[in-house]
């Protein structure tokens, strides 16, 4: 998937692209022909990094609902002849999803283009499990036509009919299908069932690699074939040598981290870390300073598995190391360490966000234990995180930590997050907002209301105002 272009935090579109509160209530008072031209454009054009992991669909669905925003655009997308040639689900994945959460909330024109979607779009299969939550049987019923006509009447088509059933997110259409009073249809999809249930019995049944009996070096040899094919095996060749390790084995799994293969280094140092082998913080310093990135990757990665009193010592003394090892020390600190480590873990801290910007992977444990240990003075860095990173997940791991560390949480970030894309944000925000905003008592009120919300913010909300939060 391509890298999606941010705009900057201070404008609408940048506030909606991140998912933040604020852009829905910007949104809300912004001309309206501006505000659905940003509202599209990020359902169209995916802002997510992680698109698999970020939530969007119902922040959007939800300002969709506020701006009594047409479908127009979204049509045009999902039945571009674009849809034919670029069959990726990123392209329309977010769009369906909120045409999904659109139907929830009782859009018929939503329900419609899912319909139109699920029997002539590239990506029928997410609009199929979008509609089994939604759709009623005789909707349902109406797809199973379309949907089995994309399947030749063939051996490779049935082969490819099963793998379509076997991995559907959703199952019911295809139960309702296997019972279709048409004999043509349900013969099919009942085949198609039988199919995928005995192929997910091989796949199973089959070994895919080593079993305890195998020599430390067979582990090893399998390690490095991974390697060489482009795929990382240290960690279940690790797991392996667990079971077909003794202590006679030793020497040969120290010798193999100090210089063995890059394989047999990734899994030996990975081995002796969850061991807590008394050499395993040496050869993990020596590994990071002579080793090839992959082993540089795998031992840091060892390194901060680690739960040891000692790890964490060696973690105080290697921390303002200006490599891998030092950003990894910070991060083994911010998660294990004590209130002694507060100054450690704040300037890992600055210096991941002044040299690798609000979206570095590494801010996500910093900030998550500059939460845990309360360092106030880190409230300042936080609240740029919280403005600038694209990640709203990494946004709602910093509202966490704001509201262990900064006393103007509760009346400043924290009732945007009500109105967050993310669910974890949302519940933090309900358990902070000062309800003397008259708009937190209202929006608390209608979180409580909305069937679509997660139990787990309306169980928040209700711990706030009371049980009959959702009245009048």
């Amino acid at each position: 998937m391509f890298e999606p272009v941010i705009a900057p935090s201070g404008t609408l579109l940048g506030l909606l692209q991140r998912g933040r509160g604020d852009g829905t209530l910007h949104a809300l008072t912004a001309p309206r022909a501006e505000a659905l031209a940003a509202l599209n454009h990020c359902v169209l054009r995916d802002p997510r990094h992680d698109w698999q992991v970020e939530n969007r669909s119902l922040y959007y669905a939800r300002l969709y609902l506020d701006l009594s925003g047409e479908l127009d655009e979204i049509e045009a997308h999902l039945f571009d002849v674009e849809d034919a040639l670029d069959t990726e689900e990123s392209r329309t994945g977010l769009a369906l999803a909120v045409l999904g959460h659109l139907a929830s909330y009782g859009r018929r024109d939503a329900l419609a283009l899912l319909r139109r979607y699920a029997a002539t779009g590239s990506n029928w299969a997410w609009a199929l499990d979008e509609l089994a939550l939604r759709d009623d049987d005789t909707g349902l019923r109406a797809l199973a036509a379309p949907v089995l006509a994309r399947f030749p009447a063939d051996p490779e088509g049935e082969a490819e009919l099963a793998a379509a059933v076997r991995d559907a997110f959703e199952p019911r259409p295809w139960r309702l299908w296997a019972e279709d009073p048409r004999e043509s249809i349900a013969t099919r999809v009942r085949a198609a069932q039988e199919a995928g249930c005995f192929d997910r019995w091989q796949r199973q049944m089959r070994p895919t690699g080593p079993r305890p009996g195998w020599s430390v070096q067979a582990v090893f040899e399998w390690a490095q074939q991974g390697i060489e094919r482009g795929v990382a095996l240290h960690v279940p060749a690790a797991r392996c040598l667990m079971a077909v390790a003794g202590p006679e084995d030793r020497p040969e799994i120290v010798a193999a981290a100090k210089d063995g293969t890059d394989g047999a280094r990734c899994t030996a140092l990975r081995y002796l870390a969850d061991s807590n082998d008394p050499d395993a913080l040496d050869l993990i310093e020596a590994a990071v300073i002579t080793g090839s990135s992959a082993v540089v990757e795998a031992a840091i990665d060892a390194f901060e598995r680690m739960r040891s009193i000692a790890a964490v010592d060696r973690a105080r003394g290697w921390a303002r190391r200006p490599d891998p090892l030092g950003a990894a020390a910070g991060r083994m600190l911010a998660c294990r360490g004590g209130a002694e480590d507060k100054d450690l873990v704040l300037a890992a801290l600055r210096e991941a966000v002044r040299g690798e910007g609000p979206d570095a992977p590494t801010l996500w444990t910093l900030v998550d234990g500059t939460g845990r240990l309360g360092i106030a003075c880190a409230a300042p860095v936080l609240r740029h995180v919280y403005r600038e990173t694209a990640s709203s997940h990494l946004r709602g791991r910093t509202a966490r930590a704001l509201a262990a560390t900064d006393p103007s949480f509760a009346a400043g970030f924290a009732v945007e997050c009500l109105w967050d894309c993310e669910e974890t944000t949302r519940e933090i925000a309900a358990r902070h907002a000062e309800t003397g905003d008259t708009r937190v008592v209202e929006r608390l009120r209608r979180l409580a209301a909305d069937p679509a919300e997660e139990a787990e913010v309306q169980t928040a909300v209700r711990s706030r105002i009371g049980p009959d939060a959702s009245a009048g």
